[in-house]
């Protein structure tokens, strides 16, 4: 082949690989590539959305807790605003200087979010005054399109950590939403609004609008063949006790804590309190919300934001202690009729020490129900030991890891997946755990190094939604449904199943009777005895977590009545003391509200003595750990993140 045929060739090839690569691009552009074909359409349609009203929240009862409210927004389209716009009218209505009109006007319009043939968000959050004032001169605005979208506004003003709040929806979710979410929408960021805003947002609609050459609106198109209506949010009734909820925030008021009641037959929670509150409606969208969240977010010595109920992780105390007991008996180290002898003191010796674990005088517990009635440290110290070293002296990590099996079946070291999000699964230590912290030394470690975690002290941590679920799984003899506070939605959807499930601990129910008994005799002549209500037959247990950074936390657990109990609850106030002087008079206070809907007029005045009670500020004072325990250095680097509550041991020496 001679050169001049070669270099002919090579021109054709060429000139057929140009002709190839042209007629892809273009099938890329006029058939694969919507982009020019929805940019010709948006030069004809204007498509406007038709935003859903939000899903109600109600209480078990139907009392509304969470309604719509309106919220006025003004949008506009670039190409269609006159040259002649009499911009200092509008700023005068609006409330805007002209500065701010301009940075409102003009965006990049290389940015695709952006359009000068479709509207834009120009102004939110507009007041009904102004917006109802602009309205009447609209007809000398054209271009701009208001709007009406819905904020959230509580009814009462409670229950903020449980029902959470919307927010301006970011750009990152707008990206993965396929579509769902806009610039300006609202999405549910926490509590129940965030965990099931997939239920509760409902769905858009929208109107296709003809336009001329210029970008006027003339028209439906084509009749509103393509339009869709909105379709509504589902409407949530909780399994929340509205009047419950409220009356448990007033026993709380100025005090740091949470407090959780369920109903132990069907799991339902009842009331979910975290101290300090605050009115949800101070988040909702409003022009001073970002001033509010900011007050909240700086208290950092209160921290209202926290949900304490749920992310808070809190030593237990006493109220550990009849697990210990229902441990012990099922593993068979000890029974129900078991006496162990108590001086006021638990002791062991060793080669060169003796050490001794603070008890208070009592009698001598000659079986479960006494060691709980008086709330003996050194019976609960014992068992702890028998079941730490139900395998021997030798060998301790794995009894231990023995009863962190056990506890997991209390929902224990792990999420109870109530359906609210940020929920904390505490911390059960197992022998790794110390492994790790004994790691150093010599010898290795034994049960006396660690038998305080047997009266809820050490680094056994839980949060106050674990503690009330306990009580529910005594209540119960020995199973609990998962806590949830969805009882249905409406219209219907189907609850997860795990919700209406059975869960069952390895406890056999013959092990419950003394522990009950116990907890009911902490009520009538034991720790708790202020809080004793006739016919009520309240069990319960107290506890006093010490607190090496400041004042003893006040705990109690209980249920109500004894047989067929209709409510299991939780309450642990921060820096407030003794159990059986805070803690157990709110628990039987909310239990009698609940099982008899009123308070009997001779408890009226410990309603007042607890409403009055404040422990917010400061923590006071800090105290030094006792002798005998070693606890973990704060800033010691260590596998498991300690709550702010550093504990040494436990005593209701009240």
């Amino acid at each position: 082949m001679n050169s001049d045929l070669f270099r002919y060739r090579i021109v054709q090839i060429i000139f057929f690989v140009g002709a190839v690569i042209l007629l892809l691009k273009a099938a890329q552009l006029q058939i694969f590539d919507s982009t020019y074909k929805d940019k010709a359409e948006r030069m004809v349609l204007r498509k406007v959305e038709q935003l859903p009203a939000r899903g109600l929240i109600y209480d078990r009862y139907n009392n509304l807790m969470v309604y719509n409210e309106p919220i006025y927004e003004l949008e506009v389209i670039y190409n269609e605003l006159p040259e002649n716009l009499d911009t200092t009218l509008l700023c005068s209505l609006l409330g805007i200087s002209l500065a701010e009109f301009e940075k409102r006007i003009e965006k990049d319009w290389k940015d695709i979010r952006f359009s000068k043939y479709t509207p834009f968000q120009f102004m939110t959050k507009i007041d009904q005054e102004k917006f109802l004032k602009f309205e009447e001169f609209l007809w000398k605005f054209p271009g701009f399109y208001p709007r009406v979208r819905s904020i959230r506004t509580a009814a009462v003003p409670s229950a903020a950590h449980l029902l959470g709040y919307i927010s301006e929806v970011s750009q990152n979710v707008i990206d993965d939403s396929l579509g769902i979410y806009g610039m300006g929408d609202y999405i549910g960021n926490s509590g129940l609004e965030g965990s099931y805003e997939s239920v509760l947002r409902g769905e858009k609609g929208y109107k296709y609008i003809l336009r001329d050459k210029l970008g006027k609106s003339l028209d439906s198109y084509k009749e509103g063949a393509l339009d869709k209506d909105a379709v509504a949010g589902h409407d949530l009734i909780t399994t929340i006790d509205l009047e419950l909820q409220q009356y448990a925030e007033t026993l709380l008021k100025n005090k740091r804590g949470a407090v959780v009641a369920i109903e132990p037959s069907t799991g339902e929670i009842l009331a979910l309190v975290s101290a300090p509150f605050f009115d949800p409606n101070e988040l909702s969208i409003r022009e001073n919300r970002g001033e509010a969240f900011l007050r909240l977010l700086n208290d950092t010595i209160n921290r209202p934001l926290i949900n304490r109920a749920l992310i808070a992780r809190y030593p237990p105390g006493s109220i550990f202690k009849p697990i210990i007991g229902l441990l012990a008996m099922q593993l068979g180290v000890s029974d129900e009729d078991r006496t162990i002898y108590c001086g006021g003191a638990y002791v062991y010796r060793t080669k060169y020490n003796v050490f001794r674990f603070g008890c208070h005088r009592h009698p001598t517990a000659t079986n479960m129900s006494i060691a709980l009635q008086h709330s003996c440290n050194s019976y609960f110290f014992e068992l702890t030991r028998n079941l730490i070293e139900m395998y021997g002296y030798s060998s301790p990590g794995r009894g231990l890891d023995t009863m962190a099996r056990y506890l997991a079946d209390f929902g224990l070291g792990k999420h109870l997946n109530i359906g609210l999000a940020n929920e904390n699964k505490g911390f059960v230590p197992d022998s790794r755990y110390y492994d790790w912290v004994y790691r150093n030394q010599r010898a290795a470690w034994r049960s006396t190094y660690i038998m305080s975690i047997g009266i809820g002290q050490g680094e056994m941590e839980l949060t106050t939604l674990q503690m009330a679920n306990l009580a529910a799984i005594i209540a119960n003899r020995g199973y609990y449904f998962t806590p949830h506070a969805v009882k249905k939605f409406v219209p219907t959807v189907n609850l997860d199943k795990r919700f209406t499930t059975k869960n069952y601990v390895r406890i056999d129910k013959k092990h419950f009777f003394s522990v009950v008994d116990g907890m009911e005799r902490v009520i009538t002549s034991g720790t708790a005895r202020s809080s004793y209500v006739p016919d009520l037959h309240i069990c319960g247990k107290t506890g006093t977590s010490q607190n090496v950074h400041g004042d003893d936390h006040s705990v109690f657990f209980g249920f109500a009545p004894r047989n067929n109990p209709k409510i299991a609850i939780a309450v642990y106030v921060e820096n407030a003391g003794w159990g059986g002087q805070v803690a157990a008079p709110i628990g039987s206070l909310i239990m009698e509200k609940y099982v008899n809907r009123e308070i009997k007029p001779y408890r009226k005045v410990l309603e007042e003595v607890i409403i009055k009670k404040s422990f917010l500020g400061p923590k006071h004072k800090t105290k030094k750990p006792k002798p005998g325990i070693k606890p973990i250095a704060v800033d010691e680097e260590i596998p498991h993140d300690h709550s702010e509550h550093e504990v040494i041991t436990d005593n209701e020496n009240h």
